[in-house]
């Protein structure tokens, strides 16, 4: 990765990092001292900055507004015993970006601006990674289109900007899930490989019904039928079945995680038999009443490993095995906790190192 991209930095007169209670990070709702912004414009990628965290001034008319050209990436920073900081596997990240990008019908951006921006906003604000155990820094790149004009057709402006903030757990509690058998996330042809803003605006309304009903999250299902498991709310969904770790393929329909991947790849090194495939309703459930299914969760940037303990399917609650006493999920929760903390070796180079302003000179 070139160090030659030149980025602007304006540091905040006033750190608010000495007003933040580690101890109670809400998900989502704290941001460190600063963010990264550029813009596109003539074809190209300029005004590289780091400003401090705020508001930002935009016509009302931007495109993004009105016909939502707009997608997004989550990623972790995390702390070391040493001190140290590194952001866990952000190279997958980039690819995705530009995946949504080009599905957007937006400019891709160049993997190593992707990573510069990262790395400089991360040494920046180092001291916002929390060391707590379980805690790391969220970090969200994002691009969305400026372009003042009420016509159907793609923004020639965006912007990409990059926040970050302290996290803690997303989920503080074994999942009760509901199947989804009317609503969709995704249609074939649709965008739902892409990490598109408006998938997420339409997930919201049957998340609120299955929420009011109990749940806390939905099994998302195909469209055309309902017959078959896509994903487990935002995140990608396994099971382990019959000794085999088994999960939906990937499809236009199906966010490809880095998550997913990573827990893919261990498995493999495990020498456990994976099956990435479509997979019926009717199988889970039949699985789930004879014995079969010893572990089911969902996996993403957000909640690493969620653990599933019930799933409820046309007016049925189905009840899954003691999470706490799974092998397969909490071995790979386990796992990837001693490599993200640098507890253990970093076999497959996952970890980004965020080296320090004075280690570049």
């Amino acid at each position: 990765m070139s160090d030659k991209l030149n980025i602007s930095i304006t540091k905040t007169a006033q750190s608010r990092l000495a007003d933040i209670d580690f101890n109670n990070l809400p998900f989502g709702k704290t941001f460190s001292d600063h963010m990264f912004i550029a813009d596109y414009s003539d074809g190209t990628w300029k005004d590289f900055r780091i400003v401090p965290y705020g508001e930002i001034g935009f016509s009302p008319a931007i495109s993004a507004l009105h016909y939502g050209q707009a997608f997004f990436e989550g990623i972790k920073a995390y702390k070391h015993a040493d001190g140290n900081v590194s952001i866990f596997r952000p190279d997958k990240n980039a690819e995705r970006f530009n995946l949504s990008a080009q599905r957007l019908c937006m400019p891709e951006l160049p993997v190593d601006i992707f990573l510069k921006s990262l790395e400089t906003l991360v040494d920046l604000d180092r001291d916002w990674v929390p060391s707590k155990a379980n805690h790391s820094l969220y970090i969200r790149p994002f691009m969305f289109a400026t372009d003042p004009f009420l016509g159907v057709t793609p923004s020639a402006t965006y912007k990409y900007i990059v926040l970050t903030g302290p996290v803690g757990p997303y989920f503080s509690k074994n999942l009760k899930v509901k199947v989804e058998t009317f609503y969709s996330r995704a249609s074939d042809g649709g965008f739902g490989f892409a990490k598109a803003a408006g998938n997420y605006g339409g997930s919201m309304l049957p998340a609120m019904k299955a929420t009011q009903e109990g749940f806390d999250q939905l099994i998302w299902t195909d469209s055309k039928e309902h017959a078959y498991v896509e994903e487990l709310g935002a995140a990608n969904i396994m099971f382990m079945m019959d000794g085999k770790l088994i999960t939906p393929s990937t499809r236009d329909t199906i966010l490809k995680g880095v998550t997913r991947d990573t827990v893919l790849t261990l498995a493999k090194g495990w020498n456990i038999p994976i099956e990435e495939r479509r997979i019926s309703v009717a199988e889970i459930i039949k699985g789930i009443k004879e014995g079969r299914i010893t572990d089911a969760f969902g996996v993403g940037t957000a909640a690493t490993i969620a653990h599933i303990a019930e799933i409820g399917h046309e007016g049925e609650l189905y009840t899954l095995p003691d999470p706490a006493k799974r092998i397969f999920s909490n071995r790979v929760l386990d796992t990837l906790n001693e490599l993200r903390y640098g507890r253990s070796a970093d076999e497959h180079g996952w970890n980004f190192a965020v080296r320090s302003e004075s280690s570049k000179d």
